[in-house]
């Protein structure tokens, strides 16, 4: 579980490492709010893949295997990066799947998609994690996420690029090996 006493006690040291007086009028109270915070944004942490597969499991079930595209797109989700801590921002989320047997709930997938990205992420990793989260609950092999976000670390420090957006590619089963399922995909997302 998440420490919100030894999180506002380090936000206090940084504060003062800053060259900043936590004890000022406007900094008082920051390093709680900043631990509360901390709780709420990182809160994927506390669960693995299959306990977030098991707490959005409500599916439907469906007679038989479809040929049916299941596609829930432009997600709106943030992270953070596990490289500098920066916020990871106007992401936007698009899942595809084929069911087999059952479908989700579809407010389950951008459930799932929030979920996960509360975390210390990669985007590279996001995608795997909502691919093996989609994956577990509906029974699917064929599986697609596509994530396009700004990274603050790139766009606010170093080379400081704003704008500059960062597209990855999960392709899970059929949607790995058919190059016209993945065209597909790419046109639905346009």
């Amino acid at each position: 579980m998440i420490d919100t006493e030894k999180i506002a006690y380090h936000i206090r040291g940084i504060l003062e490492a800053l060259g900043d007086d936590p004890d000022r009028e406007g900094l008082r109270e920051t390093p709680q709010r900043v631990a509360g915070m901390y709780e709420e944004v990182f809160q994927g942490m506390n669960y693995t893949n299959a306990q977030i597969a098991e707490m959005f499991d409500k599916t439907f079930d469906q007679e038989t295997d479809s040929e049916d595209l299941v596609v829930v797109k432009d997600i709106d989700v943030f992270s953070y990066c596990e490289h500098h801590l920066a916020l990871m921002y106007d992401m936007t989320v698009s899942v595809a799947y084929f069911p087999r047997g059952k479908v989700i709930g579809l407010s389950k997938i951008a459930r799932i998609a929030d979920m996960a990205a509360r975390r210390l992420q990669l985007q590279e990793r996001l995608g795997r994690d909502i691919a093996e989260i989609v994956s577990m609950v509906t029974g699917s092999p064929d599986v697609a996420v596509v994530i396009s976000g700004c990274h603050s670390c790139m766009t606010a420090r170093g080379i400081q690029k704003p704008g500059t957006k960062t597209i990855t590619t999960t392709y899970r089963g059929r949607f790995a090996s058919d190059e016209m399922l993945k065209a597909r995909m790419e046109a639905l997302l346009k």
